[in-house]
């Protein structure tokens, strides 16, 4: 079986939860073209503004099947449709032509060029590297991948965190006691922790030091 069959078939874990697209598909010359990132767009902005397809057709009369070909690609609005919605949502008109050809960023950070900072409950002993970021983008969506370093001794007192987003651990070195709302977890290498950081969360014991690991939290952009 290919990665991509395991991917698309059955559930990721036992809940049954599966994943909602495939990472390693490569979008085709049509979806590519003007009519898909004006469609893109035009649904980027309407959930973003929290409104249904319904509602959008009720507001500037063009119906539900006409938004729903222009949202997926399938026909090219045409001016004056563009300026209804645009004045619908508020929004410029030029808001649905930014995704096309737009320049997609890259970041490489070599080794050792990685920006040291300081986050709350930072101090000796404890070190919090931020190997890149990138702002506004299309997506909606912004990442902060972080390679932490504990090297503190047992009695070693962390703070707890709490922030928006989705955060995904990767334990590279060391082992690690960490606390997730009322529950622990012990961290080895290999292991992966995945949670809502809108709970409160961090280290709660280092077992083998230096701990080393990977942090990379997701959350909508504003």
């Amino acid at each position: 079986m290919t990665i991509e069959q395991k991917v698309t078939s059955g559930p990721l874990t036992k809940s049954g939860g599966a994943l909602k697209q495939n990472p390693h598909q490569v979008r085709d010359a049509g979806e590519r073209n003007l009519e898909a990132a004006i469609g893109r767009a035009l649904r980027a902005v309407r959930q973003q503004q929290g409104m249904t397809v319904v509602e959008l057709s009720s507001r500037t009369s063009i119906s539900i099947g006409m938004l729903s070909k222009i949202e997926n690609g399938i026909t090219s609005p045409s001016l004056n449709t563009l300026q209804t919605l645009s004045h619908a949502l508020s929004v410029p008109i030029t808001t649905f032509f930014k995704g096309y050809e737009e320049r997609r960023e890259v970041q490489h950070v070599k080794a050792g060029e990685h920006v040291e900072i300081d986050r709350r409950g930072t101090r000796a002993n404890h070190q919090y590297h931020l190997l890149g970021h990138i702002g506004a983008n299309s997506s909606g969506v912004v990442v902060e991948p972080y390679l932490i370093v504990l090297t503190g001794g047992e009695d070693d007192v962390f703070p707890t965190f709490q922030h928006d987003g989705i955060e995904l651990l990767y334990m590279l070195e060391g082992k690690v006691e960490y606390r997730h709302g009322d529950q622990t977890f012990l961290l080895e290498p290999g292991d992966n922790l995945l949670f809502d950081a809108d709970e409160r969360h961090g280290p709660e014991e280092l077992v083998e030091v230096p701990a080393r690991y990977l942090s990379i939290i997701s959350y909508p952009q504003a």
